[in-house]
């Protein structure tokens, strides 16, 4: 392939962009992604679902520190899988200081993901994390250097730590990131240190190429002059694709419809980006050939694509979910609406509106609250001086115990628990309640019914491709 990727596969969910599609995407020459987010979560559940096709064991046989590997498959897999009416078994959540072996099951978790998504071609692969779910950063990037991963991407945030963070473990040296804490300007260091783990020494590691996902030039001028490492380039994602958005700069205003307005403050000067000298990459409603000529134009090195993909068959979307809105998509019904208080993390956050989804408002308030994965918990301290750790879409009485604001907490979802319900992997509660998940995509999923067939809804990650390079040409 070229020295740069043309369409990067976006990062998406948890587990939406997983092995399966990576792997597709990379093999056809383009850069394949894994979501980094929950991989510990999703590890243990597709173990504890009995791991169909043993794929999870045979990523596994190939770790190189065969005692840890094997005290996770003792602990999580479950030969025949566990009944369908059972509840998962959950490992506790992540905090400043975890236990070590929910840092080893994290390091694994990561190593699973890349080392499938890398198997059977040697292509670049890439994994995408969330600055903001800082708590798993540091095992899960050890993890994904292990089995080789080649980009690492980061958006929510201001990574500007991570570059060190790549560089020491390159060399299977400590390294440390800042959590930051909420109520002080100072951050608390987390650390981790590979020779605990390392049950013999390996070689140095790949440094992977690290890619910032940015939405401002300001971000990407301060990510260049203070990061303390190199960073290889930029994914400039705008306020139209899917997940999470950055908040719109200023005051936030919000529409007829309620969603949040942006406008040219929200825009990156393309121009000044490209007189940074590093290569780029425009996401956001980039799904398509023009778009991608446009790109090119404008002196990007390719594209993003996440929407197209999200929905193709080697997505990690469970098939009850893909099925539901490539209905509405074929139908010319589809809607995606971003909506300003749905994430806890105070991002905005695209919404596909449909029925069976915590989208949906009956559907929202059968749901019992629970925070019991905690990826996207903020930290605090207490008044002890002591770190604990709260999220807005905890029950009301539990946030305001912490310090929390009841009405901080209307409307916000549980996005852990309704992301793992999106890949077939819901939690059942006591009494049989099932988790319903949340769909996320771009604004352009409408675009979608472009590489759909005459007849039916299914396509390939390489209709996807090859409709977008074909028609670019």
């Amino acid at each position: 392939m070229s020295h740069h990727p043309t369409i990067i596969q976006g990062g998406m969910g948890a587990g939406v962009s997983h092995w399966r599609l990576a792997n597709s995407v990379s093999r056809l020459g383009q850069l394949g992604v894994v979501s980094g987010t929950a991989l510990d979560q999703i590890l243990v559940r597709r173990l504890q679902d009995g791991d169909p096709g043993g794929h999870m064991r045979r990523a596994l046989d190939h770790f190189p520190f065969p005692e840890m590997a094997a005290r996770v498959r003792q602990a999580w897999f479950l030969e025949g899988g566990k009944a369908p009416s059972a509840a998962y078994k959950s490992p506790p959540m992540h905090a400043k200081d975890s236990p070590r072996h929910l840092k080893e099951l994290t390091v694994i978790a990561n190593f699973v993901e890349i080392w499938l998504a890398k198997e059977g071609h040697a292509n670049p692969v890439g994994i995408n994390y969330l600055e903001k779910a800082q708590l798993p950063h540091l095992p899960s990037i050890y993890g994904a250097m292990i089995a080789g991963v080649d980009y690492v991407l980061m958006g929510a945030g201001i990574p500007i730590r991570i570059p060190g963070v790549l560089d020491a473990f390159a060399q299977h040296q400590t390294a440390t990131y800042p959590l930051h804490v909420a109520g002080t300007g100072d951050p608390v260091l987390m650390e981790f240190n590979p020779a605990e783990y390392m049950e013999r020494p390996l070689a140095p590691l790949q440094r992977p190429k690290f890619l910032p996902i940015i939405a401002s030039n300001t971000l990407a001028v301060t990510l260049l002059r203070k990061s303390n490492g190199a960073v290889d380039g930029f994914v400039v994602e705008g306020p139209t694709a899917g997940g999470h958005n950055a908040p719109p700069r200023g005051k936030l205003q919000l529409s007829d419809q309620g969603e949040p307005i942006y406008g040219e403050r929200d825009e990156v000067d393309l121009a000044k980006l490209r007189e940074l000298g590093v290569p780029f990459w425009l996401a956001g409603g980039y799904g398509a050939a023009d778009k991608l000529q446009e790109a090119l134009a404008a002196g990007a090195a390719g594209i993003q694509v996440g929407t197209p993909f999200a929905f193709c068959t080697e997505t990690g979307l469970s098939p009850y979910y893909r099925e539901a809105v490539l209905k509405q998509v074929a139908s010319g019904n589809a809607c995606v609406f971003t909506d300003p208080i749905a994430s806890p993390t105070n991002f905005p956050f695209k919404v596909v509106q449909i029925e069976d989804s915590v989208a949906h408002p009956d559907t929202y308030a059968a749901r019992t609250r629970v925070c019991d994965l905690g990826v996207l918990r903020e930290p605090y301290f207490t008044e002890d001086g002591k770190i604990n750790y709260r999220c807005a879409a905890e029950p009301v009485a539990t946030h305001e115990a912490k310090g929390g604001k009841a009405e901080n907490t209307e409307g916000r979802k549980c996005l852990c628990n309704a992301l793992l319900a999106n890949i077939g992997l819901p939690q059942v509660r006591n009494g049989g309640y099932v988790e319903r998940g949340l769909i996320t995509a771009g604004n352009s999923l409408t675009g979608v019914a472009a590489f759909l067939p005459e007849t039916g809804l299914d396509y390939t990650a390489a209709d996807v491709i090859n409709k977008i390079l074909a028609c670019a040409s």
